[in-house]
């Protein structure tokens, strides 16, 4: 795995894709998708802690993943493995994708493992992921690795630093409340669904069906999947 850096050189329009890991206000951010065609087409959100964005290409540099590498996702600190054999329950970096047919998964998807045998996995959104396409997220932060959480480590405090790996921040990740806008995937009819409303105690999906938001927190069932709105 190489690491591409673009030096704080601006990014074009064409050099971005979804899934490319970038530098936005000095943080690590995950573009979720691209619109050519808009003032500002680039929608990302911010690994630590989900935020999400919307800005323009020449606002970013992008960098990508490699082996010993730790960064800060929902709140928690991993580290990069590209050695280490997962087991059931391991998160997984898809630094390498090469998706079959009836995969729904693309560069830099972060996905729990289901299942592992001879270093290939099935993930909980039910996607076959082999040996070479990944890497483990092993938690907490390796004596040897290098730190991409911030571009310029220099400019955070250590006051953030502390906030952003704080149980206050890892809750707050952990217990976002669902939003119009959010897209799932349920496992178990192997389709994405969108909430189009929400109450107090349930949201309704694109297709009618109205669920507990307690039921959709069923991470066995449910996982969110990305958003098509800029929640503030």
């Amino acid at each position: 795995m190489k690491g591409i850096c673009y030096g704080g050189i601006e990014l074009k329009i064409y050099q971005t894709r979804k899934g490319l890991f970038v530098y936005y206000h000095n943080e690590l951010h995950k573009i979720y998708s691209v619109r050519p065609f808009l003032k500002q087409p680039i929608h990302l959100y911010r690994l630590k802690d989900m935020k999400q964005v919307i800005t323009r290409a020449r606002e970013l540099h992008a960098y990508q993943p490699k082996h010993m590498d730790t960064f800060i996702f929902e709140g928690n600190r991993y580290t990069v493995d590209g050695n280490k054999a997962p087991q059931k329950g391991d998160y997984i970096l898809i630094n390498q994708p090469a998706p079959e047919f009836l995969d729904h998964y693309s560069l830099n998807e972060i996905e729990k493992v289901d299942k592992a045998e001879n270093g290939n996995v099935v993930t909980t959104r039910d996607n076959g992921v082999r040996y070479h396409e990944y890497a483990v997220l092993v938690p907490g932060r390796a004596a040897d690795s290098k730190d991409i959480a911030y571009d310029n480590q220099g400019l955070v405090p250590n006051a953030q630093r502390i906030k952003d790996e704080s149980p206050v921040a890892i809750q707050k990740a952990k217990l976002r409340e669902p939003a119009i806008g959010d897209v799932y995937y349920d496992k178990e009819q192997n389709r994405k669904v969108m909430i189009v409303a929400t109450g107090k105690s349930e949201i309704v999906f694109g297709d009618g069906e109205h669920l507990q938001i307690s039921e959709l927190l069923n991470e066995n069932r449910y996982t969110l999947v990305g958003s098509l709105m800029v929640h503030s």
